[in-house]
């Protein structure tokens, strides 16, 4: 591969993000806009019913955010006017076809303009409820891919995945491309056309039973993980996602494709500031849920590799692998392109390294509750296996149960409370359990070859790996959770 400045290539670059409103995104579009002002036109997608919805979401929701703040302190109100210029907010949904764009003269002039695709849109909840992930994830993945082909300069198609379509696996897991049809547990009847005609039946079912929405909603999302595991993955957003990239791997012809799959995204190491987040991410939930003190136990292998890698180091990948195949002539035959963005490889961090991070900051800086008071935090029980797991279940929740139905609650309206609340927990955490099972005590490490020939390229090419940094080995992870995470999570994620 050939690797020129990343600074200039985005220069007079007209460039098409899905996606627009999404953590990753808002952190690319900041990027090209502080490094490269030049950039000839974005058109950001936005889920909205009309260009003023769509201009709308623009403000409140990508360019409010304290993410945009160096470059007002830099800009001033030059900002808008840049963002003007530059900037085109377009309604769509990328669940229909032409991306559900309803202006033809915008949809023809986009086919014109259009160098680069970057399809950031997906919903990444575990247990979606399967219509919407289908039709986003993997349905959406192919309208992005058709329109993509339309587009008469179109010089790449940049697809972000994630690394955990792996599902399960242990070992080292290769960036090697799913083919249409492939399981991860061998069995063969895996076809795209047969999961939607099962989920049009599944509605169809639902409809005639006169089921409410808010039964439709758990039957969809159970539905959806049935299907999941029928083929060997955990959960329906990597399933849909898998077949996101096998469809798209499928009928790319000769368009130029490359797939990021990132691991757990986390706040930003450097840039534009370090420590922005969004959101909880997958370990997000254990931090708050730890600093606010209602963490009291965690189930997982304590030295398990817990792969994760800060967002601005995935955008400056994304931007870096942009330049290394924008133009290369692609075939039906050539596979597509993998890049895994992960450190279980090059800068491997456990459980317990971000557990004693959590202890000694919660300790110096206690969260302070409702109360007014600080809460205090404390070493949390570790359940490493399922059978201590079930141990700590029933000493905790299903013994008091059995107690609490051992006295007629119909009487007393304290118990009958009691007992329903702990019912509740109960299910709940069984649900949570069952969904994140597989994460937390995972075997397996990100190989990231093909992410490491390009760091070396680009550094051989003199390439400006100082502002497009993307090598996990410079993190000390004490210092980035003590310093840089959890303090961006106390910021912007607790309530």
């Amino acid at each position: 591969m050939e690797l020129g400045s990343v600074i200039q290539f985005l220069k007079n670059k007209t460039i098409l993000v899905t996606g627009a409103t999404g953590f990753l995104a808002k952190i690319f579009v900041e990027k090209i806009l502080r490094v490269q002002p030049n950039v000839k036109k974005l058109y950001l997608l936005l889920r909205a019913a009309d260009a003023k919805s769509a201009s709308q979401r623009l403000d409140n929701e990508v360019m409010a955010k304290d993410l945009f703040r160096v470059l007002r302190e830099k800009l001033g109100a030059n900002l808008n006017s840049l963002v003007l210029e530059k900037i085109t907010p377009v309604a769509g949904d990328i669940t229909c076809e032409n991306l559900g764009v309803k202006d033809s003269n915008l949809v023809e002039e986009m086919w014109k303009e259009v160098d680069i695709v970057v399809n950031l849109a997906a919903t990444t909840k575990f247990n979606e409820r399967y219509d919407v992930a289908l039709h986003l994830n993997t349905l959406g993945a192919k309208n992005v891919l058709n329109f993509a082909k339309k587009c008469a300069n179109i010089k790449l198609l940049l697809h972000i995945s994630t690394a955990y379509v792996s599902g399960e696996r242990e070992g080292l897991i290769l960036e090697r491309p799913y083919n249409m049809g492939e399981t991860l547990n061998g069995v063969s009847e895996l076809d795209i056309d047969t999961e939607i005609k099962a989920l049009k039946e599944r509605l169809c079912e639902l409809q005639t039973e006169e089921a409410t929405e808010g039964e439709i909603t758990m039957a969809m999302k159970d539905f959806g993980l049935q299907r999941a595991r029928k083929y060997g993955w955990p959960n329906t957003y990597v399933f849909t996602k898998a077949m996101a990239e096998m469809v798209m791997g499928h009928l790319k012809q000769n368009l130029p494709l490359v797939i990021i799959r990132p691991t757990i995204v986390t706040s930003t190491f450097k840039e534009p500031f370090p420590g922005w987040v969004e959101g909880i991410r997958t370990i997000d939930s254990l931090v708050v849920g730890y600093g606010k003190g209602k963490l009291a136990c965690f189930l997982g292998d304590p030295e398990a590799i817990i792969d994760v890698i800060p967002a601005d180091m995935v955008v400056n990948a994304m931007m870096v692998a942009m330049v290394a195949h924008a133009n290369q002539i692609a075939t039906a035959e050539s596979n597509n392109i993998i890049y895994q963005v992960g450190s279980s490889v090059s800068n491997p961090i456990n459980f317990t390294c971000i557990q004693d991070c959590g202890l000694l900051y919660f300790t110096k800086h206690p969260w302070i509750g409702n109360d007014g008071k600080p809460v205090k935090v404390g070493k949390v029980t570790v359940l490493n296996s399922m059978a201590s797991f079930h141990r700590y279940m029933t000493i905790h929740y299903l013994l008091p149960l059995k107690g609490l139905e051992m006295v007629n609650i119909a009487s007393c309206q304290y118990f009958r409370g009691m007992y329903y609340q702990l019912h509740r927990k109960i299910n709940f955490v069984m649900k949570l359990i069952d969904l994140y099972r597989p994460y937390l005590f995972f075997k397996g490490i990100y190989d990231d070859m093909n992410t490491e020939i390009l760091r070396m390229v680009a550094k051989e090419n003199g390439v400006e790996t100082d502002v497009f940094y993307f090598d996990p080995k410079v993190i000390n992870w004490e210092d980035y959770f003590m310093n840089t995470h959890i303090p961006g999570i106390v910021k912007y994620v607790f309530k």
